[in-house]
């Protein structure tokens, strides 16, 4: 078995500089290449000889002479094409038969495919016309995918209902699991917090008038009507419904949900409804449980920074909130569970095959959740304004 020989390292010292020259022939224009032309040397500047070349009419002809050429790499093909190129811009006749045979060999590797024109990026700038159509088409064509979505989501519900769509139970629990019991850590923390800055907030107007025994009132209607729910909501969609989001689209990236298809089982069934049916189930306890802990922390400001006693914390707020405070509140997360589940599950069902399609869709499945979590909260509450409840 023979080896290559190893190369020698190039000695600077020994090295000559490269240099470029150019001479008038009777056809045109001779370039001659003097020196070591290498990466590790200073390059001899090609500016003159390119003003040279421009200066030549259609027609004639430029060749090379390299019998004082040394040693070269790379160097010496990225100027020759400089060169070359700037000949072939001005219709000269371009000789390379006096190139050593290797560079003719690089030279005609990078001529071999031509540059496609087509394929370069083009920016233009739009009109606001042309920007507002097609953002609206954009639009359109989002509303209808919804829609699909939605539609395919309620006869898979359909289905399953009369039993004619099938999912494993252990998927629910495992999702139950996931999205409840995984959760409680962040659902404190954000609950107690907002407790506290609800107990804060009415405090400073409150104090004023020396009714800080009122602040057990705001706190625990804030919470079990309005915050619990919604911060619990905004919390489960930047947690579980990114993560929605990003496990379908893994699957559609892998082709999973194809051989679902092939297996003749419905990927909205299979995938989508116990993923839904988990969020239904634990977003109402996991709402209860942000009231319990936003109480709990509007109790730590009063007690420790008013003048109220625990007791009278408790008593108030058991005077203040009703049994349908509670309902709202569980009505409220279930509608945002559903929101969720359905932004989450929709954008990975819609993701590209690509690992930066995955990423853009759980982005797309927060922002989607949280605007919708938005809105039917606010039409809920409106609703419930004008009831009277």
């Amino acid at each position: 078995m023979t080896t290559a020989p190893a190369i020698p390292p190039v000695n600077a010292a020994a090295s000559r500089p490269p240099s470029i020259a150019a001479n008038v022939t009777s056809a045109g224009l001779e370039v001659a290449f003097v020196g070591d032309w290498l990466l590790q040397s200073d390059s001899a500047d090609i500016e003159p000889i390119l003003a040279r070349v421009k200066a030549l009419e259609a027609g004639q002809r430029l060749c090379f002479a390299t019998a004082e050429l040394g040693r070269w790499d790379s160097l010496l093909v990225t100027e020759l094409i400089k060169i070359i190129d700037c000949a072939t811009g001005k219709r000269l006749a371009v000789d390379k038969a006096t190139l050593p045979a290797p560079l003719q060999g690089l030279l005609a590797l990078v001529y071999a495919v031509p540059e496609r024109l087509d394929a370069q990026r083009v920016t233009r700038k739009m009109r606001w016309s042309e920007a507002l159509s097609a953002e609206t088409a954009a639009a359109v064509r989002h509303a209808k995918e919804m829609l699909i979505f939605v539609g395919d989501m309620t006869l898979s519900t359909l289905a399953a209902v009369r039993g004619q769509a099938h999912f494993r139970r252990q998927d629910l629990w495992l999702y139950i699991q996931e999205c409840g019991p995984s959760a409680l850590p962040i659902v404190t923390l954000i609950s107690l917090l907002v407790g506290l800055i609800l107990a804060f907030v009415g405090a400073v107007q409150l104090s004023l008038f020396g009714a800080q025994i009122y602040i057990a009132n705001l706190v625990s209607l804030g919470m079990t009507r309005e915050m619990g729910g919604l911060m619990t909501a905004i919390i489960m969609s930047g947690r579980t419904g990114a993560a929605y989001a990003a496990q379908i689209g893994t699957m559609h990236v892998n082709s999973e949900i194809d051989a679902l298809k092939t297996m003749n089982l419905d990927p909205m069934a299979f995938l989508v409804l116990p993923r839904m049916l988990a969020l239904i189930i634990i977003m109402p306890l996991l709402c209860l449980y942000a009231d319990l802990m936003g109480i709990v922390g509007g109790g730590l400001v009063t007690v420790n920074f008013f003048d109220v006693s625990l007791t009278e914390y408790l008593d108030r707020t058991a005077s203040a909130v009703k049994m349908k405070d509670f309902i709202i509140g569980f009505v409220k997360c279930s509608v945002f569970g559903i929101l969720i589940a359905l932004s989450g599950c929709m954008r990975g069902m819609q993701c590209g095959r690509s690992a930066s399609a995955v990423g853009d869709a759980g982005t797309s499945a927060v922002v989607t959740a949280i605007v919708f979590i938005v809105v039917a909260d606010s039409v809920m509450t409106i609703i419930c304004n004008r009831l009277g409840i």
